[in-house]
């Protein structure tokens, strides 16, 4: 299930980075006394009571103000607000109800999103009178909080999580197989979707950034599977991109197209190589959890002998050494080259992803993989490996009861998952590995 994205928004200077720092439990974004001072959208992931949720810091909204700093933020804030799930409206208790709040309010009511009223420096029970006045906003019951002392930070929370799907809910389960296509600007990930697709749906132009929202597309494939598209905009590196940019907000909605996806295409550009930015989307990849293919494009425009592609995968495995598991298929978007392969690759890394290995089986290979190689022992004491259960997919996540964690020597797990991936393929797919403690019975 893909985390909600929920977006603080308000006019300049109501406490919204001081409640967002507070949330993610660091100072990540700037808090000062003056209006404006959040100029870019900041997002962390959050976590409360099993519900997980991506926070998005925005600049304030100031609806009347023609200064072009103070539409940049306004335009970044209406971002926020297409992309989120649930909008938080901060306002300020201690100023009272203003008509800024009121454009704001009128602004997010047209936006047919749900909002959660929030007033925000309501830094003690006897300042809760402040609240009723917001109710001329008609926005709901508004919910006095503070932002410096905590004060109602549970009762929000709880508020905005009854929002959201319960985390265990099962969703009904869309048969198309849903493909983020991400990496850099200009590696020709708009190029490949018009290419998969057979028609110019997505703006395709060799300025950097022309894609700047995620773009669903949805389409069947000869042979009768569905799939659904995401074309992103491209993630450059943060100091590349400028302060007030919309292109930092549309990063956000890069990400979350990786986190909702099935399977991510990695679009690499083989006249580049592989970048360091190349190297950290792959790893947001990665740490999702999400199965993955290394699209290395362009391929055209190489001169090759019979060893450049190999030499192409093995300096793609250098520099990707946590990504080993992802396959690596050469194309040119541009003429079409093998890019026929794209989609049979991606619908067999996503069948090797939802694979579900039956119990005995599962511990058939671990007893046979403990045989060849013992477990690590640490100060005199071995890990014991009990035994271990399949309990999740997409991706493929495995517990392991055992005497003690703190055994488990991470190039121990890494054997295990060598093995498991000998045993049972998982091409394309991250595996994760839970480790519960369980005291040997008598």
């Amino acid at each position: 299930m893909a985390k909600p994205l929920v977006a603080i928004v308000g006019r300049p200077n109501v406490g919204k980075s001081t409640f967002f720092n507070q949330m993610v439990g660091k100072r990540i974004a700037i808090v000062e006394d003056t209006p404006g001072v959040t100029r870019d959208r900041v997002y962390a992931d959050c976590e409360w009571q099993n519900y997980k949720f991506t926070l998005i810091d925005t600049g304030g909204i100031d609806p009347t103000s023609d200064d072009p700093l103070l539409s940049q933020m306004r335009r970044q804030a209406e971002i926020a607000i297409e992309t989120c799930d649930v909008i938080l409206f901060f306002v300020d208790g201690r100023a009272g109800l203003t008509a800024d709040d009121e454009n704001v309010a009128d602004m997010l009511r047209k936006s047919g999103k749900p909002v959660m009223l929030v007033v925000n420096k309501v830094d003690n029970v006897r300042m809760m009178d402040d609240v009723y006045e917001f109710y001329n906003l008609g926005m709901g019951d508004p919910i006095g909080v503070s932002s410096v002392n905590l004060l109602n930070f549970g009762d929000l929370l709880e508020a905005l999580c009854e929002k959201f799907p319960e985390p265990d809910e099962e969703e009904e389960r869309d048969s198309a197989i849903q493909i983020a296509v991400t990496g850099k600007p200009n590696v020709g990930k708009s190029s490949l979707v018009n290419r998969l697709l057979g028609e110019e749906r997505v703006m395709v132009s060799d300025i950097a950034g022309t894609t700047r929202d995620a773009i669903d597309t949805r389409f069947t494939a000869p042979d009768g599977q569905e799939y659904v598209l995401i074309d992103t905009a491209g993630i450059r590196r943060k100091r590349a991109i400028a302060y007030q940019s919309l292109e930092r907000f549309s990063i956000v909605r890069a990400l979350a197209a990786i986190d909702r996806c099935d399977v991510a295409l990695l679009v690499i550009d083989a006249t580049q190589g592989v970048t360091e930015q190349d190297s950290k989307i792959a790893g947001y990849i990665d740490e999702q959890g999400k199965a993955a293919v290394i699209v290395v494009n362009k391929w055209d425009a190489i001169e090759k002998d019979t060893r450049t592609m190999n030499e192409h995968v093995a300096k793609i495995r250098e520099e990707m050494k946590f990504m080993a598991y992802a396959p690596v298929i050469f194309i040119s978007a541009l003429t079409g080259q093998r890019t026929a392969r794209v989609l049979e690759t991606v619908k067999a890394v996503y069948e090797q992803a939802s694979r579900r290995i039956t119990t005995g089986l599962l511990n058939d290979i671990l007893a046979d993989a403990q045989a060849a190689l013992q477990p690590p022992a640490t100060s005199g004491r071995r890990l014991k490996i009990y035994y271990a259960t399949q309990q999740a997919t997409n991706p493929p996540a495995f517990v392991m009861f055992v005497n003690d964690a703190t055994l488990m020597h991470f190039s121990y797990e890494r054997y295990l998952e060598g093995q498991f991936r000998k045993a049972f393929g998982f091409e394309g797919t991250p595996l994760r590995f839970i480790l519960r403690e369980r005291k040997k019975e008598d």
